[in-house]
């Protein structure tokens, strides 16, 4: 029974048989389709990710290295030739069936690249590896009706322990800089204290020095601000200064007077008298 079929954005209707020469392709529209003399095909035109894994492939130095890559692709529905020659290849496959065609065609092509780099060309210059594989696929692609739209090494590793190699003489003189930053840094910090600690003893000097200073003017100053002493003063205190002289034989005399004195008690009265003569005339 004839009628109208539709497709979306994202999907392209092809109509072939009765009354078209050629196939008659509609991309998001609507066709009139007499089934029993038409054959209505459709076609994905969405977004493809597809995941290209090559394993122990030799680089041009022989050195076996896997390499996983991501790319994007579609069928192209811009020129209608592409979109032609893709309905002849793709026409009522699923998005997963095109996937994999385009990804064994992409994993080839990302073989016969490495083998014409060396391991450290794909490590380190991973953006010309992508570019020299989006340019050779492209093509082989392109005449399939697929835009490769975009290509990316997602991992390089081997099983040699190569790559672990390469990157050691790099690593020990990132750790070597560190060291040697980490060596500055300490000796500025000692440098810094030290010269810290000299000002505050520099500091602390200069204030003794201040008050050792304020100390002398002082000592100086105060001979002429004291009090002159008065001549009572200075009469009394030469007076006093004189007579202890005097007052100490006095002190030193009575002890003997006093034992002379017991002594006469003790002797009888001829020897007292003979005695205090004595002592008189040593009083003399």
């Amino acid at each position: 029974m004839a009628g109208f079929y539709t497709c979306g954005p994202n999907e392209a209707l092809i109509v072939s048989g009765c009354c078209h020469a050629k196939p008659k392709m509609v991309v998001g529209g609507r066709l009139l389709v007499f089934p029993c003399v038409q054959k209505i095909g459709r076609l994905p035109l969405n977004v493809i990710t597809t995941k290209i894994v090559t394993k122990q492939v030799y680089t041009a130095l022989g050195v076996p290295i896997n390499v996983t890559g991501t790319a994007q692709i579609k069928i192209h529905s811009k020129e209608k030739k592409s979109l032609m020659s893709a309905a002849e290849l793709f026409m009522n496959r699923t998005a997963m069936q095109i996937n994999k065609i385009c990804s064994e065609t992409l994993e080839g092509h990302q073989r016969a690249i490495m083998g014409t780099m060396t391991v450290e060309d794909i490590y380190k210059n991973r953006a010309a590896f992508s570019e020299q594989v989006l340019q050779v696929a492209s093509t082989d692609l392109m005449s399939m009706g697929i835009r490769v739209i975009s290509y990316t090494i997602n991992e390089v590793t081997d099983e040699e322990g190569y790559l672990k190699a390469l990157g050691k003489p790099r690593t020990a003189e990132v750790k070597r800089d560190a060291d040697i930053g980490n060596a500055e840094a300490k000796r500025d910090a000692g440098i810094e204290e030290a010269r810290a600690n000299q000002r505050n003893m520099e500091a602390v000097y200069a204030n003794k020095i201040t008050t050792a200073q304020a100390q002398r003017d002082y000592l100086l100053k105060r001979p002429s601000t004291m009090r002159r002493p008065s001549r009572r003063r200075l009469y009394l205190s030469w007076h006093t200064s004189s007579r202890a002289p005097k007052h100490s034989r006095e002190l030193r005399r009575k002890p003997c007077r006093s034992r002379l004195l017991s002594d006469r008690s003790r002797l009888p009265s001829k020897s007292r008298r003979s005695r205090v003569s004595s002592v008189s005339w040593t009083r003399r």
